[in-house]
């Protein structure tokens, strides 16, 4: 009788178990984050808009590019790193050729994440496990014009996947409607996935993008570019939420 009544128990708590994985995955899945997206020159620069953000976020993303990958070039000295104070999660968005001969200087704190180009990189593998030895999340991104199912191969490998809806370089672009259905098709391959829009966002478009399948959308113009950070951050909150 008590055997019975221990295995109850067990298989009680173990279905309760399992309620609580799904409940949390399905409560990651349906949350959309609003990422700052940091675009500029200078060091200083970085550091005067993280802080700008900060009360009202709980990542922010530093854009780098150094001129090849990209023609447009931003700050891109890791060795920086150490004197960024926040208490943001930080993420990378690598914008270079040849990742992998960089990114050991990029795996310190602050960063919280890095994300590479499919287009640049030829080790993923390297990348992913570099990544996993510092305690640090992995993003694969693509560029507007490659074809989402180059992701696919490397789905449930890395922690975030990143449409990029415009092209490498300077903030203030418009996105390219065609992302969308980049989205919806990511989104059905694997609905666990989280999805990462990149570039053009404003209250208009991450409303489309959220609806496509985006968890995470990271918008720059549209927030700096306004007179009230505050209010422009709620308002793609807002947007949002409406999911």
């Amino acid at each position: 009788m008590f055997k019975v009544l221990v295995f109850s128990l067990l298989l009680r708590l173990k279905l309760r178990l399992k309620t609580c994985n799904l409940n949390f995955k399905l409560i990651t899945l349906n949350r959309i984050e609003i990422i700052p997206s940091i675009n500029v020159r200078t060091f200083e620069e970085v550091q005067e808009r993280v802080k700008k953000v900060e009360p009202y976020v709980k990542w922010c993303h530093l854009d780098v590019t150094d001129g090849i990958f990209s023609k447009h070039l931003t700050w891109h000295n890791p060795a920086d790193l150490p004197l960024l104070d926040t208490k943001l999660n930080v993420e990378v968005h690598l914008m270079v050729s040849e990742p992998e001969k960089v990114i050991d200087q990029w795996l310190v704190k602050p960063i919280k994440r890095v994300i590479v180009h499919l287009e640049a990189v030829s080790d993923i593998d390297l990348i992913v496990k570099k990544c996993r030895e510092a305690d640090v999340e992995v993003g694969l991104a693509i560029n507007p014009e490659t074809f989402w199912g180059k992701l696919e191969p490397w789905f449930k490998k890395v922690d975030i996947y990143q449409t990029l809806a415009v092209h490498p370089g300077p903030s203030g672009q418009q996105i390219q409607e065609e992302i969308y259905d980049k989205i919806i098709h990511i989104r059905k391959s694997c609905p666990g996935c989280i999805i990462e829009v990149d570039g053009g966002i404003n209250p208009e478009t991450a409303k489309k993008a959220v609806e496509s399948g985006a968890n995470l959308l990271v918008a720059g113009a549209y927030i700096f570019n306004s007179f009230d950070i505050q209010t422009a951050v709620n308002q793609l909150k807002n947007v949002s939420f409406t999911r």
